[in-house]
């Protein structure tokens, strides 16, 4: 599927305009005034380069739940959203918690064409807490895992996290870690807070994820091992957060678009849309993830994409189930709650969005400059653009996103991966086997 491809007036990083030349699936120059040399032309006039963004925190859904995502309609929406590589968590049926299980989800990537299925395997049989998973077996299968999680649930019994930290050391691995007291958060449906006691709903304090994180760091810190923290949401996890790597704790962490944009308020009409593990925090949290992610005390932004059918979000509140879509959305939310309150640049995007998440995850060929000998990984972004995020704009089979009917900036037009195009002027291109 690879082709040759002349990218003309891009501005990379949203510096000046450059041209930008793709063959077999290589950036071949980056300049001004290439020549044609019978490369397939796009018109990227005005349009912001970003290296193709890497999600760390994906729920693909397949196997076991194909009702709410396959690997190819999640990978669909992946290009769509200007992603080239996302992370699998392992909460499918079976578990990933095996050699066998995250090679088939490699497989399945591999087949579908528009992304970089990267597994992550689950820290404990079945996700279950009680005792290890296959960890060596899944870091020397043909998936080469190296990020680890029971995301979905807290690998809450210390020893075994410990056992964990210690064990993925051998091959530079990270466990990445659900912060969530399952004891403090026992029927919990919304943060804890003046909402959720006007709403009559049972709080889910913040404490429960901060208690973990401290823990965790502490854990990390003994061991000498790698933690990374998913989706932290609370201005008390920010700071332990900051106050780890002022220790040298090995320690990095991740915050949703969501937790960036959106807070608790939201849920006062009970519309489950807005119902998600941790819950929407308040204003005050949203200011101090901003915060910690334009200092660098929060690594990267990781979508928690996590679909579901319609007649799990179609009901009351208490019943329904957490989770937000947010692969399409993710770009456009960055753009507006950190590079148009003038916390970062366009460089900064990439960062927290491309490299560091390749990085973490030990995901070769991703998150790399868009400069020559590099490969040809990239998305264009309509930076200039503007309008209100609506079904047309998702890709996957869930449409549970709580951004619908709200305007937003931008528009992902071009997704380039492996040297071919999986997006196409905003359309996602039908790729050939």
């Amino acid at each position: 599927m690879t082709e040759s491809l002349l990218i003309r007036g891009a501005r990379v990083l949203g510096a000046d305009s450059a041209d930008i030349l793709v063959r077999d699936g290589v950036i071949a120059e980056v300049g001004s005034g290439i020549g044609r040399t019978g490369a397939r032309v796009i018109d990227a006039d005005g349009l912001v380069a970003l290296p193709g963004l890497v999600d760390l925190h994906t729920h693909l859904r397949e196997p076991g739940y194909e009702a709410s995502e396959t690997v190819l309609s999640g990978t669909r929406a992946a290009a769509a959203g200007g992603f080239t590589a996302v992370f699998a968590m392992p909460n499918t049926s079976p578990v990933a918690d095996s050699a066998g299980v995250v090679e088939q989800e490699l497989a399945l990537g591999e087949a579908a064409g528009y992304a970089t299925v990267q597994p992550i395997g689950a820290v404990t049989v079945g996700q279950k807490g009680e005792r290890l998973a296959e960890l060596g077996a899944m870091a020397s299968s043909r998936a080469q895992v190296r990020v680890f999680s029971d995301d979905g649930f807290c690998v809450w019994d210390p020893l075994i996290m410990r056992r964990a930290l210690e064990y993925v050391k051998a091959f530079d691995g990270v466990i990445a870690q659900h912060a969530q007291d399952p004891r403090l958060t026992e029927g919990a449906q919304l943060n804890e807070g003046s909402v959720s006691a006007e709403l009559g709903l049972t709080g889910w304090p913040a404490v429960a994820e901060e208690s973990i994180i401290a823990r965790d760091i502490l854990l990390a810190e003994h061991v000498g091992s790698r933690l990374h923290v998913c989706h932290l949401s609370t201005a008390g996890s920010v700071e332990l957060i900051r106050w780890a790597k002022k220790r040298g704790v090995r320690v990095t962490a991740e915050v949703t678009p969501h937790h960036l944009l959106l807070t608790d308020e939201l849920a006062r009409g009970y519309d489950a849309r807005f119902k998600v593990n941790p819950p929407l925090r308040t204003q005050e949290d949203v200011l101090a993830v901003r915060e910690g992610l334009a200092d660098g005390t929060i690594d990267i932004v990781a979508t928690d994409h996590a679909p579901h059918p319609s007649e799990a979000k179609a009901c009351e509140w208490q019943a329904a189930a957490n989770g937000m879509v947010g692969l399409e959305s993710a770009l456009r939310v960055v753009h507006q709650s950190m590079v148009q309150t003038g916390l970062l640049g366009w460089d900064d995007v990439a960062r927290v969005m491309s490299a560091n998440p390749a990085r973490i995850g030990s995901l070769a060929g991703h998150g790399t400059p868009i400069a020559a000998g590099q490969p040809a990984e990239f998305t264009l972004y309509d930076a200039d653009a503007q309008g209100v995020f609506a079904e047309a704009d998702l890709h996957g089979q869930s449409a549970n996103s709580p951004y619908l009917g709200r305007e937003l900036p931008g528009k992902v037009l071009w997704t380039v991966h492996r040297g071919y195009v999986t997006l196409e002027d905003g359309e996602l291109a039908e790729l050939s086997a």
